[in-house]
């Protein structure tokens, strides 16, 4: 939860004349102060008879949220009096835990899970028109809360005290035990053990609470920065010897805990001033005090092992505001500095010390000074600022109605993916998550989706065959005020933050056909693939980061400048020093291992060359297996890899089956499926070998077949699109303006896996020939398949043969496709072409094998001249046919290579031949 003071709300009513624009993050609120308290204090006031005195309901306020999601809370009674009480977010009601019988300023509070203790913090008010100052005294109570209200003072000490129960989690029905944190302003924190019994079956009280200040364990002290993390119960505090460091102790479910992490951190001198509390408990004293602190500082985890450290420090005399992350499992530090806009509604007297608002979603940080800028930073991928998205100006809004931020304390996280917020000015909570239609909309430049009849006009008229271009051209795409660095980090953003929704996946698809002509600075298409294919991995282990493709960035000769430097932003990076893990090994286990695997990994992965795995680097081997051919024992063990890889990929939902995909033996991409997963296997065995022979073998297949699918699924949402048919393999017919779109984003699909090197479903080249016939001219078809973009398969080429007729146009193109053709295909074509052409090559094929076998076998002679039925009419013929004849004689199989062939049939055709050249017959 993120907490809000008053002294960081500034309310600016043109934020919502914004006219419905979209913000980066999504609000849904979850908690309202006076919708969810207020009301039903009142109405249960009212029903107590005290109607007219519910108006006097006065001073309600947020005290804390508890692990659970409890919000306790307090206000003053209408008798005079202060009450606390629990709102539960899972059952909406309210509950009365604790009234005082007279009117205190309570500073911090925390209940026990069971609700059986309740801890406080009294803080002595200094004047009636304020609410919190520099006090003399802090009380501190223990309090029974059911059923006895026995009370126990723990603290009375001249410093304030934040008061945090723990909630371990446990399978116990009823734990007979709690434990409390007590963290003093002078620099140290205490947990204190209290033991419980039940009296009577059912009263539960504390055992010997005299005996509390002997129940105690010092857990830090001598420190300057703390923060609680309910969620993952954990302690992170700053102490100070040569330099800072920054330490964690873990609170386990057995109520022990351990120092178990320690890492350097460099920081300004005298960062605080006074002791800096986050995360428990919240008041408007402690955010005064907050505003002139020199440096804000807050730590996030996600539960894949990776931490973050940010802290951020005030704008220096140019306006321009510094902030570093410290990225743990990175084994280094981004420092970014930022111009302030001169706009901004902070650049004010009222806010001498300007931080900026820290929110972790995921692995994505996001850092903003509302109205001034937004930076959307990638901890996975940060070796570029292009992944990571950079907005200013007035796009830099939060989307909280009418509210600007400018410092935050760091409170429970909801979850991995998204953030809770609270305002304390209003009382009012949210959760916030990255808001897709916003990144939509920067993917779009700003300009809304084309629908599939304004998409038509990127297709050029298929008249005359001299007139129709090879490329489309859409001039107006591209002009927008956007970069193609913010859109790159926005395309990544949804494909690796909100990739799972497969409504969102068609959205990108539907961009992807409006957007066909790469960007200047990247191909979207292989940024659309390689961080697909990532997402499904980077749950496996965060080290993948190090050792997966994730970009086709990192595979340019030459990056863009306009992806190496961003407008306003200057960033250095630093390794820090490695951190310390002192827990036991029994005791390091879940996220403190795998945070530590990572740091140890990221260790080795900087120290090697190319820890990345290129899939360009499969360029040279796979041309040097196509030059060996099939028969190179390298292709044999590929096409093991490449059946497990098509096993998987048959269980495709093919319910639909609007992509006539043909699951033929394309013997070039089934190698190079093979290839690739076997390539893969090995990158990974050899830089991540923890992970296991049988984890990793799951992983490639499992890549390598997504691919298939990933490319498959683009080709069932544009034929949905463009509502094609199984028309597109009649060739007869010429292709409609929407097969043209299609064809030349299948085009653009071909083009972007071969830059990368990566295979194709088993039929996609047959179905994208097919197209290329019925949309090109011919002589421009011609073209494409001379230069490589179009290949010619046996299936196309069959349907071909027998689909068309033999027209002098068709004729034409057919031998101009014979002519491409490798020897092997245009044996099996002939078969299929009915034409004297193929009579006569079928004829002297036959002839040449028949002689062929003859020549290895000289032991036949021919002594058939004066056999009865011999023609002598016309000798050379005769002579050959006779040879044929007793060829066939002596074969066991006669039509074992050449089916229905025989003396006859040659005869025939050179007869026929025969008069064609003598010029007494025609064709």
């Amino acid at each position: 939860m993120l907490l809000l003071g008053k002294k960081d709300v500034v309310f600016r009513q043109e934020d919502n004349q914004r006219g419905g624009t979209e913000c980066m993050l999504k609000i849904q609120p979850t908690f309202d102060l006076q919708r969810d308290v207020v009301t039903d204090i009142c109405r249960k006031e009212a029903l107590d008879g005290r109607v007219k005195e519910c108006s006097g309901l006065v001073d309600t306020r947020i005290l804390n949220i508890e692990r659970d999601g409890g919000v306790l809370y307090s206000w003053k009674g209408t008798t005079g009096n202060t009450r606390i009480g629990k709102y539960d977010p899972n059952t909406k009601q309210n509950k009365l835990l604790y009234t005082f019988d007279k009117q205190v300023c309570v500073s911090s509070c925390s209940v026990n899970k069971e609700e059986t203790l309740l801890a406080v913090s009294l803080a002595q008010r200094t004047g009636a028109e304020e609410r919190f100052k520099p006090v003399s005294k802090c009380l501190t109570l223990l309090i029974e809360i059911y059923p006895i209200n026995n009370t126990k003072v723990l603290k009375a000490v001249d410093c304030r005290v934040k008061v945090q129960f723990l909630y371990p989690e446990t399978d116990k029905a009823t734990v007979m035990e709690s434990h409390l944190l007590l963290l003093a302003e002078d620099g140290y924190v205490d947990q204190y053990h209290v033991l419980l019994t039940k009296q009577e079956g059912y009263r539960v009280v504390m055992v010997n609470p005299d005996r509390l200040s002997k129940a105690v364990d010092r857990v830090a002290e001598d420190i300057s920065w703390v923060q609680w993390d309910g969620r993952t119960q954990r302690l992170y505090y700053l102490t100070q010897k040569d330099k800072y460091v920054l330490r964690a102790v873990q609170f386990y479910p057995t109520h022990n805990c351990e120092t178990v992490f320690e890492l350097t951190i460099e920081l300004p001198p005298n960062p605080f001033p006074s002791m800096r509390f986050v995360n428990v408990g919240f008041d408007h004293y402690h955010q005064e005090r907050a505003e002139h602190e020199l440096v804000r500082m807050e730590v996030f985890t996600n539960t894949i092992g990776s931490m973050c450290v940010c802290y951020s420090q005030p704008p220096n005399d140019n306006q321009e505001l510094t902030y570093t992350i410290v990225l743990v499992h990175k084994g280094c530090s981004k420092t970014y500095r930022v111009a302030l806009n001169s706009n901004s509604p902070h650049q004010t007297e009222t806010h001498p010390q300007l931080h900026p608002l820290f929110i972790s979603m995921g692995f994505y940080m996001l850092v903003c000074v509302s109205g001034s800028f937004l930076h959307c930073i990638n901890s996975r991928q940060q070796e570029m600022l292009c992944h990571s998205l950079f907005l200013s100006g007035s796009e830099a809004v939060l989307g909280l109605p009418g509210l600007v931020f400018s410092t935050v304390a760091l409170g429970q996280q909801h979850k991995d993916s998204t953030a809770s917020l609270l305002d304390l000015a209003s009382g009012r909570a949210y959760t916030a998550a990255l808001n897709p239609a916003y990144l939509f909309q920067i993917l779009y430049g700003d300009l809304p989706a084309c629908t599939p009849e304004q998409n038509a006009d990127i297709c050029p008229s298929l008249g005359p065959e001299d007139g129709a271009p090879i490329w489309p051209t859409h001039p107006a795409r591209h002009s927008s005020r956007r970069s193609d660095a913010q859109r790159l980090a926005a395309l990544h953003c949804l494909l690796d933050y909100m990739g799972d929704d497969p409504q969102l996946e068609l959205k990108i698809i539907d961009w992807l056909c409006d957007n066909q002509m790469a960007f200047e600075s990247f191909d979207q298409i292989q940024e659309f693939i390689l961080a697909s294919l990532y997402r499904i991995s980077y749950d496996k282990s965060l080290s993948l980061d190090k050792v997966l493709p994730y970009s086709s960035v990192f595979d340019m000769k030459e990056v863009p400048e306009c992806l190496l430097k961003l407008p306003g932003v200057s960033c250095s990076t630093e390794l820090h020093a490695d951190p310390v893990f002192r827990g036991k090994a029994r005791s390091l286990q879940g996220f403190w291992a795998d945070l530590q695997w990572n740091t140890d990994r990221m260790r080795y992965l900087e120290a090697v060359p190319n820890p990345r795995y290129k899939t360009s680097h499969l360029m040279n081997v796979w041309d040097k297996l196509r030059c060996e051919g099939r028969k190179s024992s390298s292709h044999v063990g590929h096409m093991d890899n490449t059946t497990k890889v098509l096993s998987m990929v048959d269980t495709w939902s093919l319910d639909k089956k609007l992509v006539p995909l043909f699951q033929e033996e394309d013997y070039q991409q089934r190698a190079l499926i093979g290839l690739m997963v076997d390539k893969l296997r090995e990158h990974v065995n050899r830089h991540l070998p923890r992970l296991g022979k049988k984890r990793i073998d799951s992983l490639v297949l499992s890549y390598v077949a997504k691919l298939l699918e990933l490319i498959r699924h683009i080709l069932e949402s544009v034929w949905q699109k463009y509502n094609l048919g199984p028309r597109v393999l009649c060739f007869a017919q010429q292709g409609t303006p929407a097969e043209w779109a299609v064809f030349h984003l299948m085009c653009r699909i071909l083009e972007a896996t071969r830059g990368l090197c990566l295979p194709l479903p088993p039929g996609y080249n047959t179905l994208l020939v097919a197209l290329g016939l019925r949309c090109l001219p011919h002589h421009t078809f011609l073209q494409y398949v001379d230069h490589g973009l179009l290949q010619l398969t046996d299936i196309f080429v069959s349907r071909l043969m027998t689909d068309l007729d033999n027209s002098d146009a068709n004729e034409k193109l057919k031998f101009s496709i014979l002519k491409r053709l490798p020897e092997t295909m245009e044996q099996k074509v002939y078969q299929l072409w009915d034409h004297p052409v193929s009579s006569a090559f079928i004829s002297r094929d036959y002839v040449r094998m028949l002689l062929e076998k003859r020549n290895r076998n000289k032991g036949s002679a021919f002594a058939g001249r004066d056999k009865p039925g011999f023609r002598p009419e016309f000798l050379p013929l005769s002579y050959l046919t006779k040879i044929l004849t007793d060829v066939e004689e002596q074969a066991l199989n006669p039509f074992e290579e050449q089916e229905n062939v025989d003396a006859s049939f040659v005869e025939e055709v050179a007869l026929k031949q025969t008069l064609i050249l003598l010029g007494y017959e025609e064709k």
